[in-house]
């Protein structure tokens, strides 16, 4: 099933493999290049069947924090991105952008606003740590709209639809977690609260797009300053987290793992894609270092004697796919590593696949 057609909300799929968001800062001035659009088009044409745009910087003044990341709010930025998209659309091939406020880990001094400090629920921007503008009602509406305007120009552009960075402790996921949010009004306190200002978004959107336009999210239990930190702690709150997101019309969920066979919840073997899948019902995309034998921070963080990571064979996601466990799966530093993966890995050709190695998050290949 895992090379078939898969269907997401009448957009049709070559097959159920997806290009996961990976920040790639190539776009000087937010812009993304000629080589950019080439990058996500070689992958389009070896059979990616949808590819996530890396994380486009929100068009609101405090959502950055790295350099050289693509946006949408000048006419220069919205040319390229429709570049990029006549590219993939060219060669067959299905992409929407992810949306991407920093939130937290956005501080004081970052371009391109470098008086504008990080915007979160609270102002933490870490446990304990008050270092960030606590948002007010206002700003919560501003952000909102940032989002709506967004999404507005992805589909004038010709995007399939847009994915919501609510992962690995940017501005959505501030609002998800307890530990950053200490809101006392409708935005903060139970699950519920903590999912509004994300449904709020979605609803937005959906009020300004077509009926065909899709909109997901992503989510994470880790986070960047605490990698054993847990959004939900057991099946019951995540039931309780994902039903208001369903009940936004949301079309899918994406459940960002580092090791995608690590079990979420003790006493099951499950991960958190197959629990949201059967909690939710929604189109799933599982991911988390799939093709390779190891996780992204052993190859770019700690392993510095040895930043490079093996192909791996993927009969446990295609067993899970069959059995419905999650619907699709993205695969991220395998594909840098080698466009051609999905082509390989179909034909059952693990011996020619590429390794990744640091050359390959340092290249634009």
């Amino acid at each position: 099933m895992l090379f078939k057609p898969y269907v997401l909300k009448g957009l049709k799929l070559r097959n159920r493999i997806v290009m996961a968001p990976m920040t790639r800062n190539r776009s000087p001035g937010g812009v993304p290049t000629k080589e950019v659009a080439a990058y996500y088009k070689r992958r389009a044409k070896a059979e990616v069947g949808l590819i996530i745009s890396e994380g486009i910087e929100l068009s609101h003044k405090a959502s950055s924090a790295y350099p050289n990341c693509p946006r949408l709010d000048t006419k220069e930025a919205r040319e390229g991105w429709k570049r990029v998209v006549e590219e993939v659309k060219e060669v067959g091939g299905a992409i929407i952008a992810q949306l991407w406020h920093c939130g937290a880990i956005r501080k004081k001094g970052m371009d391109p606003y470098p008086q504008i400090p990080g915007y979160t629920p609270s102002g933490l921007t870490s446990p304990g740590k008050r270092k960030a503008h606590a948002m007010t009602k206002k700003d919560i509406h501003e952000v909102t709209e940032a989002y709506t305007q967004d999404a507005i120009w992805c589909e004038e552009i010709g995007f399939d639809g847009v994915e919501l960075h609510g992962a690995h402790e940017y501005l959505i996921d501030n609002f998800f977690w307890e530990v950053l949010n200490e809101r006392k009004d409708s935005y903060g306190g139970s699950i519920k609260n903590r999912t509004k200002f994300a449904t709020d978004i979605v609803q937005s959107i959906f009020n300004k797009v077509g009926k065909n336009f899709i909109v997901g999210l992503r989510f994470s239990q880790w986070k960047q300053q605490d990698y054993e930190a847990k959004l939900v702690h057991s099946p019951s709150e995540l039931e309780a987290f994902i039903k208001p997101l369903k009940s936004s019309g949301i079309d899918f969920l994406h459940t960002s793992m580092r090791r995608f066979w690590e079990p979420e919840f003790e006493g099951s073997e499950d991960n958190l894609a197959s629990w949201t899948k059967a909690i939710s019902e929604l189109p799933t995309i599982s991911v988390g270092s799939i093709g390779l034998n190891k996780d992204f921070l052993e190859t770019t963080l700690w392993d510095k004697a040895a930043m490079s990571a093996k192909p791996e064979g993927i009969n446990r996601v295609v067993s899970d796919v069959e059995e419905g466990k999650y619907d699709l799966i993205a695969v991220g530093r395998a594909l840098l590593a080698d466009p051609e993966w999905a082509i390989k890995m179909r034909e059952g050709r693990l011996k020619d696949v590429i390794p990744y190695t640091k050359e390959s998050q340092n290249e634009l290949w």
